[in-house]
């Protein structure tokens, strides 16, 4: 196969990334990689789609540290491709990163995206599902069983009533954002620096106001499906504990976060059935669950990390199972050609 891997940055990649391990599966399964970033798709007047792409060098580079600095050599080449002779692309930019320096990038993905898949092109996740997935309001679409009291507002007041609704605390944060970055918990409406949490982060934007759950102070739990089902290989489910560090609200790895092995019981597994129909409809491939309890904080559609982490925790290389199954896809599509829609086939 030749896999796109859709980036923000080729500086702002890491050895720990999902995207690197996802690469170095690739590597090892005998495909051919290539990075491409926001700025790198080109429309001809002959409505052929190119992409400038980076493509890493691999004779010795099988450590992902290795692959980093590889991957980062000023001295790569960059080769233009036809999307057409792509069989994946992989869209793993996170908009929100963007939204606020390169506003133009923030939705490139999903824009050049649904181009690809026109032209035949495997793209995952479905771009048109991701454009309908650009901010957290993409959440509210899901079943109200699963998800925490919830209110989106920019009016201040409107956030005072629903803090006093909450008497075990609200946590407030960015509609638009991802990493933990301005995420508060306001624990009455009568404390002194609300307006100031109101103003740092309405600045972004809307807010979300959530009913805290009291579960949360031992974390979330990090549970990836593929293809809208829990991905799991041989009785080990691809999911882990997101364990704040102490003294910190946020579970995210970026803020100190550590990960744990966790047990996967039948009520975890009953909030993923609840969301499967959705995923599935939207195309939504490969996909992050943050839960606490049986209510899920968030749906990481963009780039959902910590796929690496259950390498270490449970010896099983997960990427492989995911690479594995864009094999097949690629196979279907070479026996139905464009009769499929890449929705269907992205979660197939």
């Amino acid at each position: 196969m030749r896999i796109a891997f859709l980036v923000n940055s080729i500086a702002g990649e890491a050895s720990y990334y999902t995207t690197t391990s996802l690469a170095l599966a690739a590597i090892a399964r005998g495909h051919d990689i290539f990075y491409v970033t926001p700025g790198d798709f080109v429309l001809r007047p002959d409505d052929s789609l190119h992409v400038r792409a980076v493509m890493p060098p691999i004779a010795k580079q099988k450590k992902a540290d290795a692959f980093i600095a590889g991957l980062n050599d000023a001295g790569l080449p960059i080769e233009t491709i036809n999307v057409g002779e792509l069989d994946v692309l992989f869209l793993r930019n996170d908009p929100s990163e963007d939204a606020d320096d390169r506003p133009w990038a923030a939705h490139v993905g999903a824009m050049f995206g649904r181009l690809a898949v026109e032209r035949g092109v495997i793209t995952v996740n479905d771009p048109h599902g991701l454009a309908r997935a650009q901010n957290k309001l993409y959440f509210q679409d899901f079943p109200e069983a699963i998800r925490p009291a919830t209110l989106i507002s920019r009016s201040i007041d409107e956030i005072r009533a629903f803090v006093a609704d909450h008497k075990r605390g609200v946590i407030l944060k960015p509609l638009q954002g991802s990493g933990g970055r301005h995420v508060f918990k306001v624990a009455s409406n009568k404390e002194s620096n609300l307006n100031q949490i109101f103003e740092a982060v309405s600045g972004e934007g809307y807010l979300i106001a959530q009913g805290y759950l009291p579960e949360a102070v031992e974390g979330d739990i990090r549970l990836f499906l593929m293809n809208g089902h829990p991905l799991e290989r041989d009785g080990a489910y691809a999911a882990f504990r997101r364990v704040p560090a102490k003294g910190e609200l946020r579970s995210n790895m970026n803020a100190a976060g550590t990960a744990a092995a966790v047990k996967i019981t039948p009520e975890i597994l009953r909030v993923a059935d609840m969301v499967r129909p959705k995923l599935i409809a939207d195309g939504m491939f490969l996909v992050g669950l943050d839960i606490v309890g049986d209510k899920i904080l968030e749906i990481n559609v963009f780039t959902p990390g910590g796929l690496p982490n259950m390498l270490e925790l449970y010896g099983v290389d997960f990427s492989a199972d995911v690479i594995g199954d864009l094999e097949r896809k690629v196979a279907i599509r070479k026996n139905y050609g464009n009769r499929m829609a890449n929705n269907v086939l992205a979660t197939l």
